[in-house]
């Protein structure tokens, strides 16, 4: 049992957390350090959580103890109503797989079933799901929409009353951000040029988790946030994604070979858009909820009289999948390195900034539900924050860093749009770090993750990796983790090869980071090259 865990000892197994002897100063070991930060990832992602469902008994002991971590670092509570939560309604939708249908149907009327749950799998994420659905077939190729940058997959075609099959990946002339960007964009932009549904299809190599686990996550309940003005796409638009082993079977009678758009999408090149020869008609039974849960805010108040009413953001996500389909016989979705690491890294953050000189903006721990529904916690927050909009100067973000090979390079997502990049490459140079790029840009992290939701709010932010190259071992182990670990329950706290000061040095490089911005006289602004930038 670890330290943090014998401090539970009530039968909720949860109690305000005592001042730990690692965090008697902010000059403390590396390793003690490290200790606390397992410590706390140890009580996060214990079985007693149940997985941190968003709105589960689980994930509100979870925030408790997170709350009183806060409180043992002597933060200020940054909530609502002078507490350390900001509460958020979510409605809930849960696919019956069992009794949906699905079928494509030729032109001649023949209709043939498509295995809902094995076959299609029908997203419960963003909206409500149509009851019903039949509509032809247009690929469209990235599906892409950027006609303010000179590119539009959209271009030329009649997408009205249609559903839009999509290809994984995009064209290497266009940078990973922007690419991001409009694949995060594309319901709703499909939505308002009048198609009534998406199917993705992904090409073997770029299988992110293996087709039999994504099976397992699908009867999974979705959300979406309850207020209707926050959500991007329309009620009643159908979503899904497709067995990468059948998609060609959306291919037939077009006279096109799908191995060659697989080949174009895996070299980044341009890809054709044409008609399908097919129509899907499919039912969707699914039941609705609702449910509360919290983000957690705390505030370390800045020294400076005019600065402190500004404010840098270090964020992290609280929630993971809950309890779900059994794989080897664990049916715990623990999320120990998503995202429990990240919120054991913004409280080590907030030990070594509390115990050091007062930066002169005041610094929000924002702790958030929903991200694993769609940034929903993170969307709220940046559109509805307790503190002003327009005081919040950035947003620094933790999710699944990954600490598995020693630290030597970083990604900081989005260190191409905003002066935050120029801050965060000098203070790795001081560390003897280095920056590098995202190496798998067609992969989305940067729009996946919750610092994407400060981003469409206006405000710059980056996202914190441990770098690696194409290739590499470094690229070999988050490849095996995430085919392995990656949303299963296997993400726990008794998997091997977490290297724990690894994750305090780079908690250290955040830290400056956040120290420099918050000392900046003058705020972190968009490049005018930024494909952020606000209009």
């Amino acid at each position: 049992m670890t330290k943090a865990l014998k401090r539970l000892i009530l039968p909720i197994g949860l109690t305000l957390l005592v001042a730990n002897p690692a965090h008697a100063a902010s000059s403390a070991p590396l390793q003690a350090r490290a200790d606390v930060w397992w410590d706390d990832i140890a009580v996060i992602a214990s079985d007693k959580m149940e997985g941190r469902l968003t709105g589960s008994p689980g994930y509100d002991r979870a925030a408790d103890f997170v709350i009183s971590r806060f409180r043992a670092e002597g933060l200020v509570a940054g909530g609502e109503h002078g507490s350390f939560k900001q509460s958020v309604a979510y409605d809930t939708q849960a696919i019956d797989e069992a009794a949906s249908t699905a079928a494509l149907v030729g032109a001649d009327g023949q209709a043939h079933a498509v295995p809902v749950g094995q076959a299609m799998l029908i997203s419960s994420y963003g909206a409500p799901r149509p009851a019903t659905v039949d509509a032809p077939l247009v690929f469209i190729g990235y599906g892409l929409h950027l006609p303010a940058r000179g590119y539009d997959d959209f271009a030329g075609l009649d997408l009205k009353g249609k559903i839009a099959v999509v290809i994984s990946g995009g064209p290497a002339d266009l940078p990973g951000p922007m690419k991001s960007a409009a694949r995060s964009a594309r319901a709703g932009a499909l939505a308002k040029a009048g198609a009534v549904g998406l199917i993705s299809l992904t090409t073997p190599k770029q299988v992110e988790i293996p087709w039999q686990r994504q099976q397992l996550l699908a009867p999974q309940t979705g959300m979406f946030l309850a207020d209707p003005a926050l959500r991007e796409i329309p009620d009643g638009f159908f979503v899904a994604s497709y067995d990468p082993d059948r998609s060609a079977d959306l291919f037939a009678g077009t006279g096109r070979n799908f191995a060659d758009l697989i080949a174009l999408a895996d070299a980044s090149k341009p890809m054709p858009t044409f008609d399908l020869a097919l129509r899907v008609k499919a039912t969707v039974a699914a039941t609705h909820g609702h449910v509360t849960s919290r983000n957690l805010i705390a505030r370390l108040p800045g020294s400076d009289p005019k600065l402190r009413l500004e404010y840098v953001v270090v964020s992290a996500h609280l929630d993971h999948l809950g309890i779900g389909e059994p794989i080897a016989g664990d049916r715990i979705y623990n999320g120990a390195m998503d995202d429990a690491s990240g919120v054991a890294s913004v409280l080590d953050i907030a030990h070594r900034l509390h115990g050091g000189p007062r930066p002169k903006r005041s610094i929000l721990f924002v702790i958030v539900a929903g991200e694993e529904k769609g940034l929903l916690g993170s969307t709220y927050f940046a559109r509805r924050p307790t503190v002003p909009k327009s005081a919040i100067v950035a947003d620094l973000n933790f999710d699944m860093p990954l600490p598995l090979w020693p630290l030597k390079t970083v990604i900081a997502g989005g260190e191409g749009e905003s002066t935050l990049g120029a801050v965060a490459r000098q203070a790795a140079a001081d560390q003897g770090l280095a920056l590098t790029p995202d190496p798998l840009p067609n992969r989305n992290t940067f729009t996946r993750t919750d610092q994407f939701s400060f981003v469409r709010a206006g405000i710059p932010a980056l996202a914190f990796k441990f770098g690696f190259v194409l290739n590499s071992p470094q690229f070999q182990i988050e490849h095996d983790w995430r085919a392995k670990r990656y949303h299963s329950p296997a993400d726990d706290i008794n998997q091997p090869g977490v290297l724990k000061v690894e994750a305090i040095n780079l908690d250290n490089l955040v830290a400056k980071i956040a120290t420099l911005v918050a000392n900046d006289p003058v705020a972190p602004t968009w490049l005018p090259t930024s494909v952020f930038k606000p209009d």
